[in-house]
């Protein structure tokens, strides 16, 4: 259809454009990472894309790695081994807002929304699109439906589209936004279609992103 693609040529065009815009950031960010924090540069937690799919997602990564057996994981891997913090992140709706495991850069980073930036390469391999529903955990729509069950329809919507590195809730709050509501959000997204809307996402994309409203 002319929608889907207009939207990816949208897709392509715009993430290698950013690209190399932000590649002197992605740089310096990426030397600060590696100085500061032994571990990868980038963090690659596994996201559910279109229709249900798992794939790999790129980020800068902003959390401290964590000694287990004499053998360094992510913070993702520390967090299985603290039921207190497991409680609060899960409690918090899949987000801890004072979060020990993040960097000082990390803080940075996530408030201006610049660990996301490495998810231009996931646009450009098809997996996400730079405007579209949030790039769920699995883990997090499984248990998130049970604990809101009349969200499953919505879910079902959602997955049916790419995730996207920007979209409705990154622009009207994020993290402020609970689960039960940010599905409604994302499925009325897939639904609307509209090249127009994703333009007015994009425009109001840098103004999240300098504000940090909602960053956790």
């Amino acid at each position: 259809m002319f929608y889907d693609f207009l939207k990816r040529t949208i897709d392509i065009l715009g993430s290698i454009f950013v690209l190399i815009l932000f590649f002197p950031i992605m740089v310096i960010v990426a030397l600060v990472i590696k100085l500061i924090s032994p571990g990868p540069v980038l963090y690659s937690p596994k996201r559910v894309g279109k229709n249900g799919k798992l794939f790999t997602m790129l980020k800068f990564r902003s959390m401290y790695m964590y000694k287990i057996n004499g053998k360094w994981v992510h913070a993702e891997k520390y967090l299985e081994t603290n039921r207190k913090l497991m409680a609060a992140y899960k409690k918090g709706s899949y987000k801890l807002k004072k979060d020990p495991r993040i960097t000082f850069l990390g803080k940075f980073l996530r408030k201006f929304s610049l660990d996301e930036v490495p998810q231009l390469i996931n646009v450009l391999n098809g997996e996400m699109s730079l405007v579209g529903p949030r790039a769920y955990q699995f883990e997090e729509l499984i248990h998130q439906q049970k604990v809101y069950p009349h969200t499953s329809k919505y879910v079902k919507i959602i997955l049916s589209g790419r995730p996207g590195v920007t979209g409705p809730w990154q622009v009207s709050g994020r993290s402020f936004i609970n689960f039960d509501k940010r599905v409604v959000m994302d499925a009325a997204y897939v639904k609307r279609r509209s090249i127009l809307y994703d333009i007015w996402i994009i425009i109001k994309t840098p103004i999240a992103m300098i504000s940090g409203i909602g960053a956790v």
